[in-house]
């Protein structure tokens, strides 16, 4: 199915053969996003072949082609790597033979299933195959069914399907389980005497309530001189997945662990995650640690790095560490209050250092036993997260710090950096003029002055309605931060040297930096060939589970909203487009669309992306992102995942701005509400 490239560009016979990835519109025109080249290759759908939404594939494009546009048009001429090769559908059985029809729209034909090949599936069983062959000529993939649904409920179909939707399968390979279950419980003597032995010290996780697999740990020991020693100690995952493992293949090929809103599924088995390398109370565990001496005041006066071998003493939530600092009793307090000073000491060093201070909330949905959706609950960053976010920081810098200084044959080591770059000029100019419609001013002479022109923005939001529109079209202002050899430093952080090295149970990219970590303190480097393809894997496994959590939430959303059909809400405009405005009820937090058809009876509008907002031609009226509104919820389509709002009332109150020349005119149709019935 797929060929070896040597070349990324190909030139032959007056055509040039690019190397990108393929994403695939809901019309069916297809795109190739090649890296280094300034406008994406379109394809045509009848030039698409066999390839599908995310492929990696080679695309053709001759040198005095054809345009689409301003953009130029090219033909898909082989398939590198597919990104996806399971999918869930309805079985149809025929006599001679049977097919699979995917529930996803991306998967544009049906899955034809050999008879025997059916595993036990019935007609009309939902189930999931995987493509086994998919010739070039053939318009319909071979596939077998690996799994059946018949008896699961429609979330469970749903949940399952989001997955391998992105690509992730649901089961691990027999060798895989096999090799997991090989290793024993406990300690080994031998392996004892290889590492610092600091099962003596005071040691305690602090994880969220129904967490079960506890990745990292912390210890605190006083020291002479008012000194402290603080160990961030991190589940040794290298210990027991060792390089090119059955385990450590499929915990690449996953390359995280997927969370959705009634489940997780793991990097790597449960007998791994939530067992031998979890940080369970009272059992000896091997670690992978960074042991600081420091100050009350968090001042670093030397570290030490390696292997060891910790018992963590108690099992903490961060309700119950939250409680503590805010004057509770409870155990060992004056440790955690140390702590919590330290951490709080840390978080003032980096925003003074440039780091930018987004607030963080997470709404979660509380589920029933059979996973419906009863209820939301707004979590928000208090101290007991940061205390924990503030360690696992200065740990991931320093290990990174550490590493990038040390070099083989005059080349840096080849390592997994996490870097965030600048913001892109543009997008940073549309938001700093949406924001001094709110009265601030941003600088954009160096990247220090946009750091602190965020913070001082986001300090005077604070507590204001317009708080949570400025954060959220300040996150995707921001670039998306990725795992590379090209150590850039991380501007959001504003951190020089970044990596990660605290959550090897759920990420791949920090088995490679414990690997490597490890090779440096031994003196013994061997640099991993292939690496900077290995941190763009992750960086694209990272990117689909983050689209499967986004449509499992969304279709939490979509099933809560069902008992609310013919309801009104307060909303506020979250997004803009030319075929309307998406709203998220303030009750709620649920995102649905209000279609450009429900306000032509009020105006016709269009859209200002300068702006974030749809303005009326004739009335002048703006629904931009951040306006309240009032919606009535129309319908739901969970197969869609999808809401449809209409429009009931709209606050068309603009904030303030400064008065000109043209804007002395406005309407008085601005500062009025418009009702419908």
């Amino acid at each position: 199915m797929a060929r070896n490239s040597k070349k990324k560009n190909q030139n032959s016979g007056g055509k040039v053969v690019y190397k990108g990835v393929l994403e695939v519109t809901r019309s069916g025109l297809g795109y190739v996003i090649v890296e280094g080249q300034a406008k994406d290759i379109v394809v045509k759908r009848e030039n698409i072949r066999n390839a599908l939404n995310g492929d990696e594939v080679r695309v053709e494009v001759a040198t005095r082609g054809k345009k689409f546009g301003s953009r130029p048009e090219g033909v898909i001429v082989d398939v590198i790597r597919r990104k996806q090769s399971e999918f869930s559908g309805r079985v149809e059985i025929h006599k001679h033979f049977a097919f699979l029809v995917p529930d996803s729209e991306r998967m544009p034909v049906d899955i034809f299933i050999p008879l025997h090949l059916l595993n036990g599936a019935q007609h009309g069983d939902h189930g999931i195959a995987r493509i086994v062959e998919w010739t070039e000529k053939a318009k319909n993939p071979v596939g077998e069914i690996i799994s059946v649904l018949t008896d699961e409920s429609a979330n469970e179909i749903a949940m399952q399907g989001i997955l391998v939707e992105n690509g992730f399968p649901l089961t691990f390979p027999d060798d895989v389980m096999e090799e997991a279950a090989r290793y024993p419980e406990g300690i080994d003597k031998i392996e004892v005497k290889k590492r610092r032995d600091m099962r003596g010290e005071l040691t305690f996780t602090i994880d969220p309530v129904d967490a079960k697999d506890f990745d990292d740990a912390i210890s605190i020991k006083p020291l002479k001189g008012g000194m402290y020693e603080i160990g961030v100690h991190i589940a040794d995952v290298g210990h027991y997945v060792e390089a090119d493992s059955a385990l450590d293949k499929e915990a690449y090929r996953r390359a995280t662990s997927v969370y959705l809103p009634d489940r997780v599924l793991p990097m790597l088995p449960e007998r791994l995650s939530n067992e031998l390398c979890s940080l369970r109370p009272d059992e000896d565990k091997y670690t992978f640690s960074a042991v600081f001496q420091m100050s009350k005041t968090g001042k670093v006066k030397d570290y030490w790095l390696g292997k060891t071998l910790i018992r963590s003493k108690r099992r903490f939530s961060y309700e119950q560490v939250q409680e503590i600092i805010e004057g509770a009793e409870g155990d060992h307090r004056k440790e955690v209050l140390l702590l919590n000073d330290i951490a709080q000491e840390l978080r003032a060093q980096r925003f003074k250092r440039g780091a930018i201070n987004f607030s963080s909330q997470e709404v979660r949905f509380k589920l029933d036993e059979k996973g419906k959706p009863i209820g939301i609950v707004v979590k928000e960053s208090k101290e007991a997260h940061q205390l924990i976010e503030e360690f696992m920081l200065l740990a991931n810098r320093t290990v990174a710090e550490h590493v990038s200084e040390i070099t083989v044959k005059n080349k840096p080591v080849p390592f997994p950096y996490r870097v965030h770059d600048v913001p892109d000029e543009e997008k940073l100019k549309l938001f700093a003029t949406f924001a001094a419609r709110y009265g601030h001013k941003f600088s954009m002479h160096t990247p220090q002055a946009i750091a602190e022109s965020f913070n001082q923005m986001l300090d005077m939001a604070r507590g204001k309605p317009e708080q949570h529109v400025l954060e959220s079209l300040g996150i995707r202002t921001m670039a998306k931060a990725v795992y590379t050899t090209e150590n850039i430093g991380h501007y959001g952080l504003g951190f020089e040297n970044y990596c990660h090295f605290t959550s090897p149970i759920r990420r791949y990219p920090d088995v490679l930096v414990h690997r490597v970590l490890l090779e440096c303190l031994e003196g013994n480097i061997k640099p991993i060939k292939h690496m900077e393809q290995q941190c763009r894997h992750c960086s694209d496994q990272e990117r689909r589970a983050m689209e499967s959590e986004r449509a499992a939430n969304k279709y939490k959303q979509v099933e809560y909203m069902q008992d609310y059909v013919g309801g009104e809400f307060d909303a506020v405009v979250s997004g803009v487009a030319s075929f309307g405005f998406w709203a998220e009820t303030v009750e709620h937090k649920c995102e649905g669309m209000v279609p450009m058809s429900d306000l032509y009876d009020i105006d016709e509008f269009v859209l200002l992306e300068g702006e974030y907002a749809l303005v009326g031609r004739h009335t002048k009226m703006r629904f931009g992102v951040g306006d309240k509104v009032r919606v009535r919820v129309v319908a739901t389509n969970l197969e869609k995942r999808q809401i449809d709002y209409s429009l009931v009332a709209a606050d068309q109150t603009q904030p303030k701005r400064k008065t000109t020349g043209r804007q002395t005119g406005k309407r008085k149709e601005d500062k009025k509400k418009t009702r419908r019935k």
